[in-house]
């Protein structure tokens, strides 16, 4: 046995233990990060081949694993854009130069534009629903503009028993061109009835002008035909509007009065589904769904190339990322207020430390002995 030869060995056995040291103080450093996946240090032996009678000691090699497979507990927060995931996938994210990772660090908040972003700086991926591009998620760039109605549905009951000349006026609110509320006004007059049939009919006037006649069936209660039409109103705005009429032996009931289109408003809470979907819930208590979070799973994430800021990149070991939305590419379940803590065990760290530490002193005095012998060989030719 050389006794270069073991010292080189013991040198092997220290520079392995200041590695395993390394991954720990590392694991520990991050204990409280976000999203944190630990590395642990694998360790595999260096053979030299010996003869018969003499062995040459080799050294060992070590090898870093992350367990990125690891999910961590999850910690309950009051932010609705603080995201974590029950499952294998990761967020799709991308640096300010368009670059795209993975990350499980889902502390995400807006920026002075709106998009959303992590402690890191990187921006969280998702397609826009109402033009299909896959964009930065920008909340507040999703002010919804106010959409002028062009549809409306108006139902009721007239009283049979009305006298001819008996009318009744009714309104219907629609959405005019500048996004503001407005009124037109419906007026049912009873113009004639034949009392050998019971048949009647009632002019309706919408805003002043004619709209049509409608005519009833005595013995059923219902038009003999529909009456519909369109609204011609200011601003050049018109409406189509349709009018289904009953008439009976009962009072004037309303039993519609719709018009489409929307007012313009500003969002006002963000909500996140279980499948990554964004939604807005405008301050007029509507929801409009504006995004769906994009996810990437690969097949062995252990694999995956870790990278500062606390992201992910595809290696050739990993296989080929698949991009996607959750159900698309298997991503899990998206936990809206919440973050995924580290998959560090504290103890499990320090139990480590105390190992390495001792494992390194060991090695040392390997190399102590080497050294020692080393001396007591030169001075023997003394």
């Amino acid at each position: 046995m050389s006794l270069y030869g073991m010292m080189k060995t013991g040198v092997s056995g220290m520079n392995a233990q200041a590695n395993r040291l390394s991954t720990v103080a590392d694991n520990i450093a991050n204990s409280g990060t976000n999203g944190y996946k630990k590395a642990r240090t694998e360790f595999s032996t260096l053979v030299v081949p010996s003869t018969q009678g003499s062995y040459n000691s080799g050294g060992v090699t070590t090898t870093v694993r992350n367990s990125i497979s690891d999910q961590g507990v999850l910690q309950y927060t009051t932010s609705v854009t603080d995201l974590a995931i029950e499952g294998d996938g990761f967020f799709k994210v991308q640096d300010a130069n368009g670059q795209n990772y993975l990350t499980r660090a889902g502390s995400f908040v807006p920026d002075d534009t709106g998009r959303l972003v992590n402690a890191a700086g990187f921006y969280l991926m998702g397609t826009n629903l109402e033009t299909g591009a896959e964009e930065a998620i920008s909340i507040t760039a999703a002010n919804r503009l106010p959409t002028p109605s062009t549809e409306g549905d108006f139902a009721a009951n007239l009283p049979a028993s009305a006298d001819v000349g008996y009318t009744h006026t009714a309104s219907l609110s629609y959405v005019d061109q500048t996004g503001n509320t407005q009124v037109m006004e419906i007026v049912f007059e009873k113009v004639s009835e034949n009392a050998a049939t019971g048949e009647a009919d009632w002019d309706i006037t919408v805003d002043g002008n004619a709209f049509g006649t409608a005519s009833f069936n005595a013995s059923t209660g219902t038009l003999t035909a529909d009456v519909s039409g369109t609204v011609n109103l200011p601003q050049g705005q018109t409406v189509d509007l349709d009018v289904s009429l009953s008439q009976t032996g009962n009072e004037y009931k309303l039993q519609q009065a719709e018009a489409n289109g929307a007012l313009g408003s500003e969002i006002d809470t963000i909500q996140i589904d279980t499948d990554g979907t964004v939604y807005a819930q405008y301050e007029d208590g509507s929801f409009v769904a504006l995004y769906e979070i994009q996810f990437g799973t690969v097949t062995s994430p252990d694999q995956l190339e870790v990278l500062s800021g606390n992201v992910f990149a595809q290696s050739p070991e990993s296989g080929p990322v698949y991009y996607g939305n959750a159900m698309e590419v298997g991503a899990g379940k998206v936990v809206s207020g919440a973050l995924e803590n580290s998959n560090v065990d504290i103890a499990e760290e320090l139990t480590d430390m105390i190992q390495s530490q001792r494992s390194y002193t060991a090695n040392s005095k390997v190399f102590q002995t080497g050294s020692e012998l080393m001396e007591l060989l030169v001075n023997l030719k003394r």
